[in-house]
């Protein structure tokens, strides 16, 4: 038996292969784990639970297939859909996580993050986040009409586009001594994350102990999962049928 964690899935209608690719995973793979972490960005976009558009009602609904069987399946949210609220993990079964948090994986204490509060040299980046975190501006999209939330997504994810491809890409992956910094605050020597698509097992020296950190893949061209279990930590390549 293994824990997977998977995150950065940004699953849209535009892209109905790895919609397809992740019910797959839910029905084989993750029907054989001890337990599933979902961190952070499953959705491009959430514009909040009352949203019947797909593919959120058909993840949920597989999500449920899935707890209803005994596989518990955690849901930590990410920079695109830190919307997704009590609605969504009660009628998908999830159970959900705060933004960080320490769990024991096989005798090993882990903290579990979606990853974009360590990437602090995007200042900018910061700001926006800490804005649209605010329990004030959560409440005022929630109250908007599904259209204007629509409206507003899809404006917010094409300025993070064009600002993205105007940084540099040391600016846009985490800064290593937010993630030393991170880890002395939570007390331990090893993390998991996403956010920045750079999918690696890091190990470094920190504070005379051997420091690990995982960073998953993204789901844009296949599928990404990392893989532990009382032998260690794996990434494994998640490939779309026929690729």
């Amino acid at each position: 038996m293994a824990t997977l964690f998977i995150s950065d899935l940004h699953l849209d209608p535009a892209r109905p292969a790895i919609t397809a690719l992740f019910l797959d995973f839910l029905k084989q793979r993750a029907r054989h784990a001890e337990a599933c972490y979902i961190l952070g960005d499953l959705f491009e976009a959430w514009i909040g639970d009352d949203d019947a558009a797909e593919p959120g009602a058909t993840v949920a609904a597989a999500l449920r297939m899935l707890t209803d069987s005994g596989i518990p399946v955690y849901f930590l949210h990410g920079n695109r859909d830190f919307l997704v609220g009590d609605r969504f993990a009660a009628g998908s079964g999830v159970r959900l996580l705060p933004e960080s948090g320490v769990i024991d994986l096989y005798g090993e204490r882990v903290l579990l993050l979606h990853g974009d509060t360590l990437c602090t040299d995007d200042v900018d980046y910061q700001a926006f986040r800490a804005q649209v975190r605010e329990p004030a501006w959560r409440a005022r999209t929630l109250a908007l009409p599904l259209a204007q939330r629509r409206a507003l997504a899809g404006q917010l994810r094409e300025t993070s586009r064009q600002a993205t491809r105007q940084k540099a890409t040391e600016i846009t992956d985490v800064n290593p001594a937010a993630v030393d910094q991170t880890l002395r605050a939570h007390g331990v020597c090893r993390l998991i994350h996403g956010h920045t698509h750079r999918p690696a097992i890091h190990e470094w020296m920190l504070d005379g102990q051997l420091a690990r950190r995982a960073v998953l893949g993204d789901w844009y061209v296949q599928g990404s999962m990392l893989r532990c279990d009382m032998t260690g930590w794996r990434l494994e390549p998640l490939p779309l049928p026929g690729v």
